[in-house]
């Protein structure tokens, strides 16, 4: 299963519709809040959007639990959670929700890692990168044993040297 992750958009359109049409493949589309958009936006129709502290009378929830194959997926902006000093209090509460994945944003820095069974994901930002120079976004595949964390930058180039593969 293919689930693209996208986060601190802040405002784009085009280039949301754009990750729509290349990934089409995906079978989910996360947005980890910050997108600016209002919520009949038809740039974030088909995407799971949560409520970033940028984001203003938009109707978007604060977090969101899905399902995806027999995984759960816990999703934030991260602002509630303070993740730009530390993602801990995200694990905390994905473990605390019975999710087996966490996705955020807020702090635009990519990062990807398996902290005691929950796989933690900052897609980065598609506008506004922080600590690199790419705006990227994330596409997860899970696996029958294991996760796929495939980054690209957003023109869709994949950045193969931080593919990574976490076992569950």
């Amino acid at each position: 299963m293919k689930i693209l992750i996208v986060s601190d958009s802040h405002g784009l359109q085009r280039e949301l519709e754009e990750l729509k049409k290349r990934h089409r493949d995906a079978e989910l589309f996360i947005h980890c809040g910050d997108s600016e958009l209002e919520k009949d936006d038809p740039a974030i129709q088909g995407f799971h959007v949560v409520r970033g502290n940028c984001d203003f009378h938009n109707g978007f929830p604060e977090q969101l639990l899905l399902s995806a194959k027999d995984k759960k997926i816990f999703v934030t902006h991260g602002h509630l959670y303070q993740v730009k000093t530390n993602p801990l209090n995200v694990y905390y509460k994905a473990r605390e929700s019975g999710a087996d994945i966490a996705c955020f944003g807020h702090s635009h820095r990519l990062g990807a890692e398996m902290a005691d069974g929950v796989l933690l994901i900052n897609p980065g930002s598609v506008r506004l990168p922080r600590g690199r120079s790419e705006k990227t976004y994330v596409v997860l595949e899970v696996g029958e044993d294991h996760y796929l964390v495939r980054v690209y930058e957003y023109l869709g180039k994949e950045l193969e040297d931080l593919r990574q593969t976490f076992p569950f």
